[in-house]
């Protein structure tokens, strides 16, 4: 994949949306119970792409930084295109969850656009489904019974199936996790 080279103002706007994310995300917290800052999330997307699955490509880190903002708060789509131009925009278009239609309606189609997403968008979901499935392998988020941790990781491998092809070192690194949870041999 050709990846756009990092200078002085891919760095500026890559800082300035890890600044943004943390701002947006700063009143929230993850299900699990230590109730860890959510912003920990997006960076550990963005960590992922590059220590685990060797993506350098700004664009793409960039949207992992911001990849839950218009889900989770009040961000808009116009604003990060604003700010971060369509191309980022739009990959985070790509994996963002209508929140007004009903949670298995959004499950599905997660599976269904996953076939169809650009490139970048597919590694920004790799990864995302990677930071979420070792975080549930860690623990349960409070509220959660073990029936839907084990659904998760189920509808998660239906997910990742649709990436395939994507980015191997991430593939593999999901594969770990699926073996560990007996959903593979």
């Amino acid at each position: 994949m050709d990846q756009p080279a990092w200078n002085h103002e891919t760095i500026q706007l890559y800082t300035k949306a890890m600044d943004f994310a943390a701002v947006k995300h700063r009143d929230q917290r993850r299900k699990d119970a230590s109730e860890t800052p959510y912003i920990n999330h997006p960076i550990g997307v963005a960590n992922i792409l590059t220590s685990e699955g060797k993506c350098f490509d700004f664009e793409v880190l960039i949207a992992a930084l911001l990849h839950d903002t218009v889900e989770d708060t009040d961000t808009t789509f116009s604003e990060i295109e604003t700010l971060f131009g369509e191309k980022i925009a739009n990959i985070v278009k790509e994996v963002t969850d209508d929140k007004t239609l009903p949670k298995m309606t959004r499950k599905e189609l997660q599976i269904e656009k996953a076939k169809t997403a650009s490139t970048k968008a597919k590694l920004v979901k790799l990864a995302d489904k990677l930071y979420n499935l070792r975080d549930l392998q860690r623990g349960l988020p409070e509220e959660w019974t073990e029936e839907r941790r084990s659904q998760y990781f189920i509808w998660a491998k239906k997910v990742v199936d649709n990436l395939r092809g994507t980015n191997q070192m991430l593939e593999d690194s999901l594969d770990v996790v699926f073996r560990e949870q007996k959903l593979i041999d």
